[in-house]
């Protein structure tokens, strides 16, 4: 995979098709972001790298709920692909 501006807004795709709102604020996240339980708002640190925003992306769609039928096409190939690779390493 590419860390770079495009895959990046390919996971923003995701969380955002789903009802998330992505915000990037600065602050003393231990693991770089934190999910505001009731409002569905992702607040990511805002000076982590492309390749760190990635990461973290990764780890939260692993972890929340995804309304998989609200997705374009492209986002749940990409969905399916994250979530075979994260069931690989568990």
């Amino acid at each position: 995979m590419k860390y770079t501006q495009p895959t990046l807004d390919k996971y923003t795709a995701i969380l955002t098709e789903s009802g998330y709102i992505i915000r990037y604020e600065r602050g003393t996240f231990q693991s770089g972001w934190c999910l505001l339980e009731s409002r569905k708002i992702v607040v990511l640190n805002r000076f982590l790298s492309t390749e760190g925003r990635i990461n973290t992306l990764q780890d939260i769609i692993s972890q929340i709920p995804i309304s998989y039928d609200q997705l374009t096409l492209e986002s749940q190939k990409l969905l399916d692909s994250l979530l075979n690779k994260a069931e690989r390493a568990a």
